[in-house]
């Protein structure tokens, strides 16, 4: 059963987050101009202390938000209020973090059978035939 992201985020270490808000664009009419709706996330992804391998998946994941310092910032405007918003931000941050802890899917090898191999070396004969057949003409 997959974890709750209420549940994931809980195990964060509350000295690895930073939480701030900011005007914004976006819904909230005049609104807009007075209040700081925009919830801004900052997350030190060294102090998750994730696996190499998790760690490589999460930067390839969210390298659009990850800076050089090694913060990852997350800054989400889509609803009204503050609250919403963080929310928004926590759930975006927690997806991308069950994304990179999930192990990608081997590839199968795919196998072809008997006829398969002929029908493929036969195309290959007709296209080597139609090539040779576009060489350099001879004066007879």
């Amino acid at each position: 059963m997959a974890e709750r992201w209420q549940d994931i985020w809980e195990t964060i270490p509350a000295d690895a987050v930073s939480e701030q808000f900011i005007t914004a664009s976006g819904p909230g009419g005049q609104n807009v101009n007075k209040v700081a709706t925009a919830a801004q996330l900052r997350i030190n992804v060294f102090r998750l202390e994730l696996a190499p391998p998790v760690y490589a998946r999460l930067k390839s994941l969210g390298s659009a938000y990850l800076t050089n310092s090694g913060e990852m910032v997350i800054t989400a405007k889509r609803h009204r209020t503050q609250a919403a918003n963080r929310l928004d931000a926590r759930e975006r941050f927690v997806s991308l973090l069950q994304k990179a802890r999930t192990l990608p899917a081997k590839r199968k090898k795919s196998r072809l059978n008997r006829v398969g191999k002929t029908k493929r070396l036969q195309g290959k004969k007709i296209r080597s035939a139609v090539k040779k057949s576009r060489g350099r003409v001879r004066p007879e």
